[in-house]
């Protein structure tokens, strides 16, 4: 059985610890769901530890440390959220190297929650329009993008989403966007 994204890879862009768990596996769901391939992108070989908002939660393999990772080997990344998990990726420098090198391919980016702080660090916010967990308004307004309080907003490659509430509209948007990118 073909799928809308068979042939299609996506790279789930995480730190060792603190990833909210629902905003990893419910869009990894979506992609495996629809016939792509998730690899799960972290600074370390391991394991990952995801959070159920602040109590330990699962863990998950890691296929790929972020010094590996290389953006013409995927059609699209996700950056989950967690208040802990962008706030240690944003200093891992392949990571953030990693984002910038791929927004420069016009591809799919889908950050959710906390997520958008790499998107910072990253220096791909300035011009955008872009939604996050509320607390994040003042840093992308200072990284030069606008901030909405809404459940979906797609800016160019940018997609993004506010909370776990949001994650239907978010894996929708994330599915359509990796199934019209090319690499």
């Amino acid at each position: 059985m073909s799928g809308r994204l068979d042939g299609k890879t996506v790279a789930f862009v995480v730190a060792n610890e603190g990833i909210e768990q629902v905003e990893l596996t419910d869009p990894w769901e979506a992609v495996t769901g629809a016939g792509g391939r998730p690899v799960l992108v972290a600074p370390k070989d391991g394991t990952t530890q995801a959070f159920n908002h602040l109590d330990k939660a699962d863990t998950f393999p890691v296929d790929r440390t972020t010094v590996d990772a290389k953006p013409e080997d995927f059609d699209a990344v996700v950056l989950p959220g967690g208040v802990a998990n962008p706030d240690q990726l944003r200093t891992d420098d392949a990571a953030v190297s990693f984002l910038r090198s791929f927004a420069g391919t016009g591809r799919p980016i889908a950050a959710i929650c906390h997520g958008p702080w790499t998107l910072i660090e990253a220096g791909v916010v300035d011009g955008k329009t872009l939604t996050s967990w509320p607390s994040l308004r003042t840093d992308l307004e200072n990284a030069g993008g606008t901030w909405v309080d809404r459940e979906l907003v797609v800016d160019e490659q940018l997609i993004t989403s506010r909370k776990p509430d949001d994650l239907p509209a978010f894996c929708d948007q994330l599915v359509s966007a990796v199934e019209a990118a090319s690499r």
